[in-house]
């Protein structure tokens, strides 16, 4: 098969000078070219200012990518708003590869596309269909994708392609992006860089003589290549704008950013152009797509002949070809922003009359949008039409931006009114939490109905728990609920529960706040599904306690693991914690993170895979866990929503690194005390005296424990009841331990679970007499001997060998803190390991440090993905789970095999248990 040759660059073949001082750049795209051709995948962010040369070295790029097959792509800002603009461009030569995805992900790609209709798709569910499609098409050649001008991508294909950057690791694919700073908007900020500056002086200086004709004063030229920081682009065009007397004498100086200077000189230029020139560049200016032939029509419907184009040619501003390309993205905005509103309403218009209906349909609704003089419902109608099929496709920043624009069309108050309601659930849907509270304050204007006043207040109080789930948002959520009472019951119910979240959020700075929202809640007529099971459960507690709670408390959790609803993991998860059933909790950490995989939920899936990280932690699995917490903060970044921080918090305790554990602890106490959210304070009190605990500074961590106990946070208590009994012990500050006991005590009474019996057995050992102590401490390990509770049961059995050294009995103190000093270390909990190891040495034994084998050499990821192989899941399968394509899978895979000595995977479940 022929290797595909590469389009021309996006911004077109005008002629342009050579390369100078790019030696270092053009080595680093040669290393990239090198990577791919030899099986691995390259990510590059090739960054710097508007006209210094970053889409020369891209075509260089494209050059010089002989034997691969090359996609290029670029946003427009026109098209800044519209759906997968940009991943259409990057797919569109590869769809020939979409049989070959699993049937999932080729749906979801299809039904984005519109290709075919389904389910509104899922955004990760689209990206692990993008990431497939490049793999496949890598196998037959490898694959360099060119991405210019990210500053405009549509949000949707910002998303899907920095997820798709990510992972890309052994597909042969280069995934290159021009990207202007610094106002790219930061998505791409954490991939790897090409920062191209301005060229150095003396390259600077030869290229201005070379395109100045005539004389050039010395002083004029330092001036310029300073003014202009080395700019290719402003070197070559600020000369235009200056006389022969400013050249040679130095009359005159620029003024302004270089991106602006260049900008007004394209401006200036475009103004010179007789006036019909001018109308049919605008209207080439306004069509992102560069479709020559809508160019010609729109010019005759204009009246305009096709070489009414020329002189923009001929002044080297555009070229018309197979497409039409303009020599820099600033000319198109040039051209656009110095046009005035009726010349920007003529061009649009003809536009839309030249866009075809039936195949282009929000295109055309676009265009006619911004025709429009004044109020006209039946574009506004058209655009709520599009608004509907861009909710379809998964897009609904896209939606949101018809919808808006629907809006202000819109005659009728009461229906615009409505629009602009339904633009604010897109965007909140989308997690654009900043537009959503203008488009409300506009909302409120119009005359809403009673349903759409409650609709209103409980998208604003929605948006506020969203942006802060802590005691800011909680008025706002009891307001909405109240007005919701009389209209939508479940609706209440829902916000109720939000409410109470809140408050739980809020937990040592709420005062009163939750038992007033609980008495609210319990007014309104119960309901037997997750929601209003939960709701009534919380609430109690609130109220009564949680001995009173735990009985409503688990019918709620039982209703959420029978229908997996991922979406009320963030109160579901801790709920299960407070009723002490680490069954449960197992299961719903599982169910969650699955369920947010498979739908694709971007918003569900940090919380999910941090607490399935901290339930991983509690079993000893820090390898796996650890891998979570970094895909839980790469999701994060990605769609800027706080990260929940139990599962680091944690990890970094047991982990014993006193320096990382406190940056994060610090960190999340500033955070959490500035969002009025008193719970996650108690959560980072208590991982730093399970730290000091583990370090073995017992007056320290006596210190932080009484901070985390001095308000009963809602499951957290109960962990730092356990760290408060033993630093209080250790220090002989008997009181504070015999009422961490007591509390502990009749919290686990309350469940009679063994999750909490034993920690309160294991807290009611180390302040018991000798002859009461031991049954305690064997009951605790009687309770804790459940494989999700491995570092639970460690703890009691490293304190049972203590005591039992204290006590002269060296052989059985060996067996309880060998077995401690195993669990530990293979949890990578260090600090308790080193405790443990202490405690033997003591008694006589040597301990050795553990010698690394093949297994324990395995990256979080290769033990994730050997797992799921012995489970018998194919390669399709793991990449699925694990948001990879199959072809890194494979590699991995190989990689594993050689590192435990083995050659298929029917050894692999031995090799891995050995």
């Amino acid at each position: 098969m022929p290797i595909p040759t590469a389009p021309a660059g996006p911004h077109g073949d005008l002629s342009r000078p050579p390369l100078r001082g790019r030696a270092a750049e053009l080595a680093q795209l040669d290393g990239v070219l090198r990577d791919v051709r030899s099986g691995r995948s390259r990510v590059l962010v090739v960054r710097g200012e508007a006209g210094v040369g970053k889409t020369a070295l891209l075509d260089r790029l494209v050059d010089d990518a002989s034997r691969c097959r090359v996609v290029r792509a670029a946003g427009v800002e026109a098209e800044s708003e519209v759906a997968y603009a940009v991943l259409q461009q990057v797919c569109a030569p590869l769809l020939g590869h979409l049989d070959a995805l699993p049937a999932p992900q080729r749906e979801a790609l299809s039904t984005a596309f519109g290709l075919g209709a389904g389910a509104p798709p899922a955004t990760l569910v689209i990206g692990l269909a993008v990431l497939g499609l490049l793999a496949e098409a890598a196998q037959e050649h490898p694959l360099v994708c060119v991405v210019d001008d990210v500053q405009w991508l549509d949000r949707m294909s910002e998303v899907v392609l920095t997820f798709v950057a990510r992972r890309l690791e052994a597909e042969s694919v280069a995934l290159v992006f021009g990207a202007r700073s610094p106002d790219d908007g930061g998505m791409l900020a954490d991939l790897p860089e090409l920062r191209v500056a301005g060229l150095a002086a003396p390259e600077a200086r030869a290229l201005l003589d070379a395109v100045v004709p005539g004389p050039l004063d010395d002083a004029v030229r330092d001036r310029i290549v300073a003014e202009t920081g080395g700019n290719p682009l402003a070197l070559l065009e600020l000369p235009r704008d200056l006389s022969p007397a400013e050249l040679a004498f130095g009359l005159g100086a620029p003024d302004g950013s270089v991106a602006s200077l260049v900008e007004d000189g394209f401006a200036a230029r475009i103004a010179a152009l007789p006036e019909d020139t001018r109308r049919l560049l605008l209207v080439a200016a306004l069509d992102p797509v560069g479709d020559v032939g809508v160019l010609w029509r729109a010019g005759d419907r204009l009246g305009l002949a096709p070489d009414a184009i020329a002189p923009a040619r001929a002044a080297g501003l555009v070229d018309v070809g197979a497409r039409v390309r303009f020599r820099h993205p600033l000319v198109r905005s040039a051209a656009w922003r110095s046009a005035d509103p009726p010349a920007l309403r003529e061009a649009h218009g003809v536009l839309a009359d030249v866009t075809d209906r039936a195949q282009e349909p929000d295109r055309h609704a676009w265009h006619r949008a911004h025709a429009a003089v004044g109020p006209d419902e039946a574009v506004a109608a058209e655009l709520e039409r599009s608004a509907d099929r861009a909710t379809a496709r998964g897009g609904r920043v896209a939606a949101a931006v018809f919808l808006e624009r629907a809006a202000a069309l819109t005659p009728e108050p009461k229906t615009r009114g409505a629009r602009v309601l339904a633009a604010a659930e897109a965007r909140l849907q989308a997690g654009s939490l900043r537009e959503v509270a203008d488009l409300l304050a506009a909302a409120e204007l119009a005359p809403l109905d009673p349903v759409l006043r409650a609709t209103l207040e409980r998208l604003r109080a929605q948006a506020a728990f969203a942006a802060d789930p802590g005691r800011a948002s909680g008025p706002a959520l009891l307001a909405a609920a109240q007005r919701l009472e009389s209209l939508d019951v479940a609706a209440a119910r829902e916000t109720y529960l939000a409410a109470l979240g809140a408050a739980m959020h809020a937990g040592r700075v709420a005062g009163d706040e939750g038992a007033a929202v609980a008495r609210a809640a319990l007014a309104v007529p119960p309901g037997d599904d997750a929601t209003g099971l939960l709701l009534t459960g919380l609430a109690t507690w609130f109220l009564d306690g949680q001995a009173a709670a735990v009985g409503p408390l688990r019918r709620g959790l039982d209703a959420v693991t029978t229908d997996e609803t991922p979406g009320l993991l963030w109160l579901a998860g801790p709920l299960s914690q407070e009723v002490g059933d680490d069954a449960t909790w197992w299961r719903l950490t599982e169910q969650a993170v699955d369920g947010a995989r498979s739908s694709g939920e971007v918003a569900a899936l940090p919380t999910a895979l941090t607490f399935r990280s901290l339930a991983l932690t509690w079993a000893g699995r820090a390898a796996e866990a650890s891998a979570l917490n970094a895909e839980a903060e790469a999701l994060a970044q990605a769609t800027g929503r706080p990260l929940h921080p139990a599962g680091p918090l944690t990890l970094t305790a047991y982990q014993g690194d006193e320096e990382a554990a406190a940056r994060v602890q610090e960190a999340v106490v500033a955070d959490a005390s500035a969002r009025g959210q008193g719970r996650l304070v108690g959560l980072a009190h208590h991982s730093r005296a399970l730290l000091l605990n583990g370090l073995g500074r017992y007056p320290a961590a006596l210190e932080a424990a009484r901070a985390g106990a001095a308000f009963d946070d809602l499951a957290f208590v109960s962990w730092t009841l356990v760290e408060l009994g033993e630093a209080a012990a250790r220090t002989g500050a008997l009181d504070a331990a015999r009422e961490a006991r007591d509390r502990l005590a009749a919290r686990a009474s309350a469940t009679g679970t063994d999750w909490l019996g034993g920690l309160a057995a294991s807290v009611a050992a180390l302040v018991a007499p000798d002859d009461e102590a031991e049954p305690l401490y064997r009951d605790a390990l009687g309770r804790l001997a459940a494989p999700t509770l491995t570092l639970h049961r460690a703890r009691a059995q490293l304190q049972y060998g203590e005591w039992l050294r204290r006590r002269g009995r060296r052989v059985d103190a060996r067996e309880q803190l060998r077995a401690a000093h195993e669990a530990f270390t293979a949890s990578d909990a260090r600090a308790f390991a080193d405790r443990a190891a202490r405690e033997l040495a003591a008694t006589g034994e040597t301990v050795r440090k553990r010698t690394t084998g093949a297994d324990e050499d395995l990256t979080a990821q290769e033990a994730q993905i050997a797992r799921l192989a012995v489970a018998g899941r194919t390669n399709p399968e793991i990449g699925a789970v694990l948001f990879l394509s199959p072809r890194t899978v494979e590699w991995h895979l190989r990689k594993v095999f050689a590192k435990l000595g083995v050659s298929s995977r029917r050894e692999l479940a031995g090799a891995l248990a050995r």
